[in-house]
């Protein structure tokens, strides 16, 4: 696979642990991808907002995908391993092994998704606490944080699951765990999803006050005492045991880890867009604004002091970027909803059939009838009598409310950052619904800024080799992988004749949100 180069080329693996699946990548120093798989993986719903899922159905999956993408490849020439992840939580007893998150007592199901909503009452105490450390998840934590989960463990599966657990693991933690046989957690994880902080550490007090104490008492050992940066190399590397069950040589260097979300930032922010006429060209980099769209849209954006948003997670020191700060703004499973409100549609049938007939995917062959259908004016133009409330799954970003259920999200969003202090130019997106040009152009458009899409579409991915190539010491630094390895595909710019059209629209988006809270006000009232 040399392609007649005159040196060998260099080779890293990146391991992407997504909701349904866990997919795979051979990227090489330049940033080319050059093989990738993919592997479904098991979800349980036993009840209503419960989503569990099992550690060694994924880590096996992670095996599978990782021996098909280094097929045929001279194994030397495999420099490091990235995984990254869901912040989904990983439950383990003293010996490694899983223990139960449900009622049944299934042990094979023992990790919390990260969009499981069973710990409603609990994430609603804390916040009530108004403790310090909530400044730095915009002033209200999500139920989708693990410090509600760990309390609804504590206070549901006392016996069975909580006073014999030994280790919780966040999903992308357990992985390199199980590549190096060390604990150490990801600076990313823990920042962004456990409360620590890169300069103080865990806050005692906090643990203490919403009835946690237990951590306290072991030093965190089992949530964590030693921690490291994203990228950096983790104890001697893959363990021989690891080595097996991936296909992998012993000793390769293994990256500490990122959430799946932070490898798609890291993937795409860092690319060289020189001569692609954008204003970010000559800025920082701190004028881009990552928006990563799979199950969930996730919109990271890099400041170099700490920025305060309402109702946007952060700042995370360090948390994406080395020697940056992260302000993660969200909208809860909008891939999802999009698959929901087509796949119930009573036409989705004839839909499936009408696309087969084309070999289209349903999405493909709905944009081409969206535009048969939209005569002279834009697509968006269609919806100008219809307007709806994206969040169904509640608000997480900018407006932190889950009793909000409802791709003017985005545009709140970055409205939220720029009015507390972010200055965004340009968008970069990322994930499975960047491959559609209608929600890439939609994008654009409301926003009314470029946007910049990758040359490997599956940046998160690359994301993942990124931190692999760190660890191998073949980069300097964080920034330089991502400035070699990252690489502009496509720029699509805002139609500003269409601009007057899309502020209106944002305006009715901005009355649905006071609507909303008028009606739960009324419904509230004697």
């Amino acid at each position: 696979m040399s392609g007649g180069e005159q040196e060998p080329r260099s080779y890293y693996v990146g391991v992407d642990v997504g909701t349904g699946s866990v997919r795979a990548a051979l990227v090489d120093q330049k940033g080319v991808l050059v093989a990738f798989t993919e592997q479904p993986i098991k979800k349980w719903e036993p009840q209503f907002t419960h989503h569990e899922q099992s550690s060694e159905d994924i880590w096996a999956a992670c095996c599978v995908v990782t021996k098909k993408v280094v097929q045929g490849i001279e194994l030397n020439q495999i420099r490091g391993l990235g995984f990254d992840a869901t912040c989904s939580l990983v439950v383990l007893d003293k010996q490694f092994h899983p223990l139960p998150v449900n009622h049944e007592g299934d042990s094979c199901r023992n990790i919390i998704m990260w969009l499981d909503h069973r710990a409603v009452s609990q994430v609603h105490r804390i916040n009530e606490t108004k403790h310090s450390v909530l400044r730095y998840v915009g002033g209200v934590m999500s139920v989708e944080m693990q410090a509600p989960k760990l309390l609804w463990l504590k206070e549901n599966l006392r016996e069975t699951c909580w006073d014999k657990a030994g280790h919780f693991f966040d999903l992308p933690d357990f992985l390199s765990w199980k590549a190096t046989g060390v604990t150490t957690r990801s600076l990313c994880s823990l920042v962004c999803k456990w409360t620590y902080s890169a300069e103080n550490g865990w806050d005692d007090s906090f643990w203490k006050t919403i009835g946690l104490e237990d951590l306290v008492a072991d030093n965190y050992n089992k949530i964590g005492n030693q921690v490291l940066p994203p990228g950096v190399s983790l104890g001697n590397g893959l363990t021989p045991g690891a080595a097996k069950d991936l296909g992998l040589p012993v000793g390769i260097a293994v990256a500490s880890s990122l959430i799946d979300a932070h490898a798609g930032g890291l993937g795409v922010i860092g690319a060289d867009v020189r001569g692609h006429g954008l204003a970010c060209e000559g800025q920082p980099m701190t004028s881009r604004l990552a928006v990563i769209c799979g199950t969930s849209s996730c919109h990271m954006g890099i400041s170099r002091d700490p920025i305060f948003v309402p109702g946007v997670w952060g700042p995370y020191f360090s948390a994406m970027v080395p020697g940056l700060w992260l302000n993660e703004g969200g909208q809860s499973v909008t891939g999802k909803l999009i698959d929901h409100m087509v796949q119930g549609h009573a036409a989705f049938s004839e839909l499936q059939a009408k696309a087969a007939a084309r070999c289209q995917s349903v999405y493909a062959y709905l944009n081409s009838h969206l535009d048969l259908i939209k005569k002279a004016q834009p697509v968006g133009f269609l919806t100008v009598d219809l307007h709806v409330w994206p969040d169904f799954h509640g608000n997480r970003s900018p407006l932190a409310d889950l009793t909000l259920k409802g791709m003017f999200g985005t545009r709140h969003i970055i409205e939220a950052m720029v009015a507390a202090g972010h200055s965004v130019s340009t968008l970069f997106l990322c994930g499975g619904l960047s491959k559609n040009p209608l929600f890439v152009q939609m994008h654009a458009d409301i926003t009314g800024m470029p946007v910049v899409l990758s040359q490997e579409v599956e940046s998160v991915l690359v994301g993942a080799a990124i931190l692999g190539a760190c660890a191998s010491g073949d980069f300097a630094s964080v920034q330089e992988a991502m400035a070699r390895m990252s690489k502009v595909g496509k720029v699509v710019f805002p139609r500003h004749e269409d601009k007057r059209y899309y502020d209106k629209k944002y305006q009715v988006f901005l009355k649905l949100v006071e609507h909303q809270k008028e009606y739960a006000a009324i419904m509230k009232g004697d």
